[in-house]
Order: C-alpha cells, then structure tokens, then sequence
C-alpha cells in the first residue's frame, strides 16, 4: 500500500518515538500548528519500546527539573485525554546511600529539592526496609524518598502521545524514510521522503539513536552515541507489592523496578559497550541484540546482594537494546546553529520516558517562537562546538559520560576522556610549572598551580579539596601584588562592516562605545528581556568591533549573535578564537609589571579602565583591554596565537622579580565572588533580566535606540521587581557552598544560590542567589530580613550583601 503525504506542512517533526510524539502533540494541542510526524518503521519501533520506564524528576538545574516535573504532571492526566492507558504508577523512589560521601551528595540532593518546589525525605536503613522488605538493608547509610517520582510504559505513553496529537490535529505516518532536504542557505525548504517530498518551514529532528545521521543529511551535527543497554526481567517473586517503590542503587550501579509481580533490574556499569559509530542501520526495527550475560554478570552479582532473594527466582528476558547517549550525560534540545530553522530533541541517555513530556512542551514552544520558553542551557545544543563532530571524540567521552551516571558527584569532577584535546601555546610550559589542567569545551585549562613537591592531580571530596589551599595563595597574589591567567581558550568574534556598530546598538543592552580605543561590558537580551550573552566588545576601529566571551559558550554566543543581527546590513562576523591566545595580567602591581614589558604609556590618564588598544610587545601587536574580572586593576593581553610564549615570557621576566605569579580559573572564581561578578549559565540566564541581577546599570533603557529585549524591559519598569539578586557570606568554616542552597528569610523559604565558593580576602564562604518574593522585592526588603541558607539539610545563619566585598579600589567592605 502506497502511503500519499501532504505536499505542504507547517512543521515535520522526524520520528515517531516518545519525544517526536510528545512534540507533535504539543506543537498540535498548544499552538494548533499543521504538523506532520515521520516514523520509518512503526511507532515507538526504535528505542522507545525497550526501555525500562522509570521516571525520576529531580535535576541540578531548576528549569530542567520544572521539565520533569511537567512529565509526571502530563502522564497523570493524559489517559483522560485519550482514553488510552499510560502504565503511569507514582510509587515513589529511593536512592540507597552506602557510605559517606553518598549520603552527603543526597543530603544536599534534599536541599536543593526543596530550593525547587519538591518533597524529598531522608530515610534510616529500618524505614527504608519497611518499605521495600525483600531489600538487604544492613550496609545502608540511608536513602532518599522522593515520593512523586514513579514508572510508566513507554509503549502505552507513545501511543497516548500520539492518539492525543492526531486528536489535536496532526498527522502520523508510517513506514515512512527520510532521504534528504532542499537546503537553501541556512534554509531548509523541503523534506524529501521515499513516498515523495514535503515542503515546510520548519523540521524538527526527534530521530532519536537515527538523529545524528539526519542531521549530517541536512548538514546539522547532532553528537550522540548508541551505547548498548541491558535490563533483565524476572519470574513473579513472593513479597514484593505491585506499589513498591522503584529503587536506585548506585553504589552497587543498579536499579529495580516492580513489573507485574516480578523485577525489573539493570544498571550502568563502568566498562560500557557502544554500538555502531557509522549509521544506524534504517531497518532496525523493534530489534535487540543477542543476550550478553558475561557483560551483564556484574549487574547480576550486585543485585543479588541487595535483593537476595533473586537468587531463587527465574529470569523471563534480558532486553539488550541501543539508547542514545551523550557526551556530557544531558539530552539535546534546541535550534541547531547550522541552520535558521532546524531543531532537535535527542540523545535523551536512557532517561527519555522521564523528559518526554517536558520536553515536548518546551521543544514545541521553541520551534514555534523562535527562542526557548525558559532557561535550558544545560541541553541546548549549542553547548557543544565543531569539537563534537569526531565522532572517535564523542564515542569516548560518551562512554565516559555513561559509566558515571551513578558514580558520586563530587565538586568540581572533570571528564578524563579525550584529552588533551585543544591546548594553548603555553601548555607544556604551564604543566612544567605545576598546572593542574580541567578541561572546557575540548580546551586545556590551568585550574590551579601545584606547590612544589605536590602532585598536581585534583582529589575529589565532598568538603574541601586537595587544591584549597594552593588556591588561596594565587587569590592573595592577585590581591596584593599580581597574578598571570592563560585564558587563550576565550571565545572571540570580529564583527566588521559599514553597519556593524548600528547592528551591535540592536542586539546589545548596553550602549556600544562611540569611538575606537574603548569597550563595553554587555548583555544581549532575548525577548522577555531575559539575559543570552554576556560579553566584552571592544571597539579597534569605526567598523570593527572585537568581541570576548567565555570559553563554553562559543557556539550559542556566536549564532545568537549572527541570528539577531537585523537584515540587509553591511556585517560580517567571523570567528578568531584560535588566532589569538589570551593572558590576563590582574592585581595591584599589574600596571607597573607590563609597563616594563612596552614602550606604550599605560598611566591611568592614557589608559583608562575600558580602554582597548593595539600596543607592541616583544615586536607582536597586541590587543590590551584594561578589564577585570576579579576586582582589581588588570589588562587582558590577546595576542597573536603565535606571539603568545614571546609575550609570556617577557611578562613574567618583568614580574618575577616583583613577586607576580601564576594562578588558574579555580582563583578566577574566588576571587569573582568577592567582587561580585556574576557568572552566565549560573547567576545570569534567560530567566533573568538585567534588572533583578543588579545589572540595570549596564542597560541602555533611558536611550531612544530601540534593542531586543527593550520592550519587555519597559512593560516591567512599572510593576516591583519578584526577585533580586543578593549575596551572602557565612562564617561556617565547615560547610561547602556550591549553589542550589535554599535560601531563608525570616524562616521562610526565598529562593535559592546560583552559585557559590570561598572568599580567601574575607575568609567565608560566599554565595549569590535571587532573593524573591511575589508581592515585591526592594533592597529595603531584601536588606531587612534575617537569613538562613539550608546547606545539607542543616540551617546555617547568613549575612546579606547588595554590595561587592571587594571594592574596585580594593578596599575590604566587611562580610
């Protein structure tokens, strides 16, 4: 039977797996779009119908978390909707917790549970045997409950996803082949099938272990990686209730689920097994891989000691299936940079049944605006670079990436996979001087500087870490005499043309600097007035501007930019990252340490904060920016890639002598929070508009140049801001802050950190985080309470503060 398709459609959401279903349902039931699904085999046919179907909730990010928590609130629901049955049962779950460490990581789970509006209880060994009895229990620390988390069928949910689409007016089809686009420029025009081609104005690519290969036809990288997951189910089993909790064991690295009578268990094990790095075969239809119990055996040996009496109970099937993984463990969603109107929901690491419904709300509203609904940086898309197109790269970190799903999460841990992968010049130099190295965005990175005859490796722990004291010296360096940072991995931009400072006065919230030589701290604002960029813009010329932005955030910052830029202008903007490494010369002494470095005048008259000029250094043109990023005079120095070991070394014969010394980003952030720097992704986010982070200052509001995000300013200068950032400062010297701590006023819950670190200059813990309140939040209000921050499940007393604690004159504001 031919299947005859639609020649036009709106939106042609690619597969029909539950994420593809939920975005159609969503696309077709809140924004009445005329939106077509392609499913090439059958519905749910791929990895959707072998999954296990637990549902947890909780993330570290509040707004991924909001989209779980929208999940379980659709799969409640949906069967009244559809009259088709989801298998959704909230029995809760429990995290076993078997020693120290684990039950620190869950106490402060508990915490930021609480920060974002859900129950979480703490549970003893004897409870948590009450409620799972057939559970040996004598090696527990304890266990979290989170009682609205539970199971579903992922087979049941599609269908019901699907029903309720069609209901809503989409249409599915089946047995259906994607085999190309008609790309116009960065223009998708068309959808080419074996059944013919479809033309629409947007794609959405929820293609699911396929995806990557889709996107690559369209020219769009999607880095995911099918890995081969097990489960096993068993015979009935005596004792065990149809409401039983499910359970996560992740010191033993298994979970368990109740299935009609029996169980469900499988588990992430250190040493996982990828599939296919070619193309996923098109015909791989409701098909499994044979049974591999050798690989299986250490999930085996750990659940039978935590449920002994599997032992005596038959297995009915091992399912042994592909699932799509990631590089860095979160799922992708979002615009791919390629491409004007190409999205993607994938790569969902074995928890696609838990995002679904979330996920297909806020994909749809994406698809539909233009921009994401909310703050979902941490599965954007654009969070990975042109890195993440070897796939040798991506098959690795993956793997890494899966075999600690359940290892603790410690502060700070970094991926070991992969590296190094993209170095400075200076690389070999700094590890011969002790550099510890992380890693962001493929880039090697000094995190802090060994002391001689210690070993530069980090040792995780949940308090404090082998590098605290090692740091506070480079903090104190930059604080009284001078401090030299390679930041060579900053993003950076050239924007020239005739109309390239008309551009940057549209999609920048500050006012772009009149004239060359000077340069602008900037936000760039979406259309809710909530914060995109962050940024540095320096003007070299009438025409061209340079800009600086943070490492990790290269590809967003870019395509947001070059996607905002208004049509028919003059502009070309390029990237030059790798052209110019960056060395960041900050502290009291730093003027006096590169004055001996250039015949340039660098007095305070000729060389004013934000000021950007070209001066010549060791014979290399270099680009000096007087900014800071810590709180004291500095310069930043972007030379030449080539130029920069001339440039090091000339700094550091100048400096030396004077005691200047080397330091790494662990000291940038330190040393940020006493000045009260904010940091994008953290404090700042498309959630946020520049006005409740304190940043009004830097907003060009009582200007007459019209800016994205200027009119949703506006509409809200007339109603009292709901929250306001503020910073806090404890004198606890036994507690870690992270972010994520809840935040008390006057015994009330207000809100939550951000972020949070040690101040080594005011000698507390520091932490930021929005103050809030629905009726209203001024400083007065905000300066009036008393405080409390709830640090692992313990109230520990807080000092608030709208100000910096450390002035730009350096002066010590008390904490």
């Amino acid at each position: 039977m031919t299947t005859t398709l639609p020649s036009h459609a709106d939106i042609v959401v690619i597969g029909g797996g539950i994420i593809g279903c939920s975005t159609a349902y969503h696309l077709a039931r809140d924004h009445k779009a005329n939106v077509i699904v392609l499913e090439q085999n059958k519905i749910t046919s791929g990895s959707t119908w072998h999954a296990a179907g637990l549902v947890g909730q909780l993330r570290s990010s509040a707004s991924i978390t909001q989209v779980l928590k929208y999940s379980v609130d659709l799969y409640k629901n949906l069967e009244k909707e559809t009259g088709l049955q989801t298998g959704w049962k909230m029995t809760g779950c429990l995290r076993l917790a078997t020693n120290k460490d684990r039950w620190i990581e869950y106490q402060r789970l508990a915490t930021t549970a609480g920060s974002f509006g859900m129950e979480m209880h703490l549970l003893s060994p004897s409870e948590v045997k009450s409620m799972f009895p057939l559970l040996e229990t004598r090696d527990l620390q304890g266990a979290s409950f989170l009682p609205t988390d539970g199971q579903a069928s992922p087979s049941d949910i599609t269908q019901s996803l699907a029903k309720g689409a069609r209901m809503h007016g989409a249409k599915l089809f089946e047995g259906v082949c994607v085999t190309g686009f008609d790309v116009v420029g960065k223009r998708i025009n068309a959808v080419h099938t074996d059944h013919g081609t479809i033309v629409c104005s947007k794609v959405v690519n929820c293609a699911g272990m396929w995806a990557r290969q889709i996107g690559a036809m369209a020219g769009a990288n999607v880095p995911l990686q099918p890995v081969k997951h097990q489960y096993v189910i068993t015979e009935k089993m005596e004792g065990l209730a149809s409401d039983a909790p499910t359970i996560r064991d992740p010191d033993l690295r298994t979970y368990f689920k109740e299935e009609v009578g029996g169980l469900v268990f499988g588990g992430y094990e250190p040493n996982p097994i990828s599939w296919t790095q070619g193309d996923v075969p098109s015909d791989f239809e409701f098909q499994l891989f044979d049974d591999d119990y050798t690989h299986f055996e250490q999930h085996m040996a750990n659940a039978l000691l935590r449920v002994p009496a599997l032992e005596k109970t038959g297995i009915k099937k091992m399912i042994n299936g592909p699932e799509s993984f990631t590089p860095d463990g979160n799922f992708i969603l979002g615009a791919a940079p390629e491409l004007s109107n190409f999205y993607v929901g994938a790569g969902f690491n074995a928890f696609g049944i838990a995002s679904a419904g979330g996920a297909g709300w806020v994909l749809a509203d994406w698809v539909v605006k233009g921009e994401a609904p909310t703050d979902l940086w941490s599965v954007d898309i654009r969070r990975f670079s042109k890195l993440h197109h070897d796939r040798s790269f991506v098959n690795e970190r993956t793997l890494e990436a899966y075999g600690k799903h359940y290892t603790v999460g410690f502060p700070h841990e970094e991926y070991q996979s992969g590296r190094p992968k993209i170095v400075s010049p200076l690389y070999d130099v700094l590890r011969a001087k002790g550099a510890c190295f992380g890693s962001k965005l493929g880039w090697e990175r000094p995190n802090w500087f060994a002391p001689e005859g210690i070993e530069p490796k980090d040792v995780y722990s949940m308090g404090r870490q082998n590098w605290f004291a090692a740091v506070g010296e480079e903090h104190n360096a930059v604080r009284e005499c001078a401090a030299l940072f390679d930041q060579s991995s900053f993003a950076k931009f050239e924007l020239r043309g005739p109309d390239a400072a008309a551009a940057l006065d549209y999609i920048c919230a500050n006012r772009i600097p009149p004239q060359p030589g000077r340069l602008v701290y900037t936000q760039l604002l979406n259309s809710r007035g909530g914060i995109e960029c962050d940024l540095t813009i320096a003007r070299l010329a009438e025409d061209h501007f340079y800009i600086v932005t943070g490492t990790g955030f290269r590809t967003h910052d870019f395509h947001w930019i070059a996607d905002h830029l208004p049509q028919g202008m003059n502009v070309k903007l390029i990237d030059v990252t790798e052209q110019y490494g960056t060395l960041s010369l900050m502290g009291p002494k730093s003027r006096e340490i590169l004055q001996k470095t250039t015949y340039g005048n660098l007095t305070d008259k000729a060389f004013k904060f934000g000021d950007a000029k070209v001066i010549g250094l060791k014979g290399h043109p270099v680009r000096v920016l007087r900014v800071t990023y810590v709180g004291e005079l500095g310069y930043e120095l972007h030379a030449p890639i080539h130029a920069m070991k001339d440039v090091y070394a000339s700094v550091m014969r100048a400096g030396e002598p004077m005691g200047l010394r080397l330091a790494g980003y662990r000291a940038i952030e330190s040393l940020r929070l006493e000045k009260g720097y904010r940091a994008w992704g953290a404090d700042i986010t498309p959630n946020d508009t520049p006005m409740e982070a304190g940043l009004g200052w830097a907003v060009k509001l009582k200007s007459e140049i019209e800016f994205l995000g200027r009119h949703a300013l506006l509409e809200r200068q007339s109603q009292p801001l709901t929250k306001m950032l503020c910073g806090f400062t404890t004198a606890r010297e036994d507690i870690v802050l992270l972010g994520r701590e809840t935040i008390l006023r006057n015994g009330v819950f207000a809100g939550y950190l951000t972020s949070g670190g040690y101040g080594y200059t005011v000698g507390k813990h520091i932490g930021y985080g929005y103050v809030r309140d629905a009726t209203g939040v001024s400083e007065d209000y905000v300066m009036s309470g008393t405080y409390e921050l709830v640090v692992a499940q313990e109230r520990v007393k807080a000092t608030p503060h709208l100000q910096p604690l450390c002035d730009p004159n350096n002066a010590r504001v008390k904490a």
